[in-house]
């Protein structure tokens, strides 16, 4: 068994997709309209086989699942997500430097790893670690 997919919940697609694209480094893979939404899909440049969907909050909800999924992105309640990186401060600054949100400058955490962290576009929280150490 492995990961094929995973989910990101966000207020404006075009947004975030350039959010992801042009200042976190993910390419693209689908990018389909699906009448009522959009499946729109990224990837990690070293891992291919795991894509990242930016949804809408409609997308295959009833229209009061909908608002409550707005309502939680809207408070910053909705889960992040993790990209392990090699250089955690070299990031950090590319990112800082393309304007993102700093939430959390590097630093080293009790639990082993290096690790800063930025808001996307919609408010969700991108954190960058240096991966756990032996």
């Amino acid at each position: 068994m492995k990961l094929s997919h995973t989910f990101i919940q966000v207020h404006d697609q075009d947004a975030a997709l350039a959010f992801y694209r042009d200042v976190i480094g993910l390419k693209p893979c689908v990018d389909a309209d699906m009448g009522e939404w959009r499946w729109l899909t990224l990837t990690p440049p070293e891992q291919p086989d795991v894509q990242i969907a930016l949804c809408n909050p409609i997308m295959a909800r009833s229209p009061e699942d909908a608002v409550t999924v707005r309502e939680l992105l809207a408070k910053g309640a909705l889960d992040g997500v993790i990209f392990q990186v090699d250089d955690v401060d070299g990031t950090f600054e590319r990112i800082r430097a393309a304007g993102a949100e700093v939430v959390q400058e590097p630093i080293d955490q009790p639990y082993g790893v290096r690790d800063c962290s930025f808001r996307d576009p919609s408010g969700n929280q991108v954190r960058f670690s240096s991966g756990q150490k032996g």
